[in-house]
């Protein structure tokens, strides 16, 4: 049983229903006391199933009990939860008996906090880390060691810091926002100008503005607008290493995958989803419900919902060239089987 000081004790099935919702089938009284894989749970946790591909494992494990949807619920005779989305009452139940550990006020003897600054007193700020002058930090807020949170930035109720995250000045976080460490917020945008056979700095003066309920993941940067702003709207999930550019706008409740790259200027819709390493070039619109395959290049807008892929197969490198080369005369090609098909048509006629 993996420990977890701050964690639920055991729950019946009808303890869990009775907070969750839901609908017990079969023992409502087996209690459970962790979530598990259906790999690895043992009698006393409880698992998941949601994909009829990992039937076998359902019927092989050993869990004391397991969530899954109507459809499913004749596929098992161990106690179960029947829930309409499996995954999602997972997660719910996960925090459950997983919740966060509690972090108790105050400021580290070690952190440099601005006389300007304001911290909520029920606010903890780390070993190391520096508050800038005139910051506000808001209540609940956990600021872990090494932070720095620059001038005039506006924290919001609930946010938590990883240690070593740095927030650039007059950025603002919304309410209960989730910075994993290694995260910059409000680093320069890529703004140069050509002069003369060389590179002349461009002033990136916007800010970048993160809404409620947002999770950034670690060592994921966010730049700051070069006029404007840079704008991740609420309830909006960034994976690790996410690169987004200046004066991006990312719609609420948009989902990105590890190393995805979004160039400056693009705007993307609200519940779209992006694979791991998709990479969208700079000054397009995508519009709400675009889901975009793991490592397609979008190279032009999106105007309308669904799902789109642009992956091309890899191959050994002698044959990838060719087959390249074909994939270019492709049009050229059809073209020509066009014309022979109209000769022979031609042909036969007479």
């Amino acid at each position: 049983m993996r420990a977890n000081p701050g964690r639920a004790s055991s729950l019946s099935l009808a303890g869990i229903v009775e907070r969750l919702g839901g609908r017990v089938c079969g023992d409502s009284g087996i209690a459970v006391s962790q979530v598990g894989s259906l790999e690895n749970a043992g009698p006393g946790e409880i698992a998941f199933f949601s994909n009829p591909r990992y039937k076998a494992k359902l019927a092989q494990t050993r869990a004391g009990a397991v969530v899954l949807a109507p459809a499913a619920e004749g596929l098992t005779q161990i106690a179960r939860i029947v829930a309409d989305n499996p995954y999602a009452y997972f997660a719910r139940l996960s925090q459950l008996f997983n919740p966060e550990a509690a972090v108790g006020p105050g400021v580290h003897p070690t952190a440099v906090v601005s006389k300007s600054a304001r911290v909520s007193a029920s606010a903890s700020v780390g070993a190391g880390s520096v508050i800038g002058a005139s910051a506000e930090i808001g209540e609940g807020v956990r600021i872990g060691s090494g932070c720095h949170v620059g001038e005039r930035v506006h924290v919001g109720d609930e946010c938590r810091l990883y240690p070593s995250v740095v927030v650039y000045p007059d950025c603002r976080l919304g309410s209960r926002v989730i910075l994993h460490s290694g995260v910059v917020i409000g680093a320069d945008g890529f703004g140069i100008a050509e002069d003369h056979g060389r590179w002349l700095k461009i002033p990136q003066i916007g800010r970048v503005i993160v809404g409620d309920d947002v999770e950034i993941g670690a060592n994921t940067t966010i730049d700051r607008g070069a006029i404007d702003d840079t704008v991740i709207e609420e309830g909006v999930k960034l994976d690790n290493q996410i690169q987004i550019g200046h004066n991006c706008r990312v719609g609420a409740h948009t989902a990105m995958a590890g190393c995805v790259a979004v160039a400056g200027s693009a705007r993307i819709g609200r519940h779209c989803t992006f694979g791991a390493g998709a990479i969208v070039l700079g000054h397009l619109s995508i519009v709400d419900h675009v889901h975009i395959s793991a490592a397609t290049v979008v190279s032009r807008s999106i105007r309308k919902a669904g799902t789109y892929t642009g992956m091309y197969p890899f191959d050994d490198n002698e044959s990838w060239a060719k087959n390249t080369a074909w994939a270019r005369h492709l049009a050229e090609l059809a073209n020509r089987v066009k014309s022979l098909e109209k000769r022979l048509k031609e042909r036969n006629d007479d």
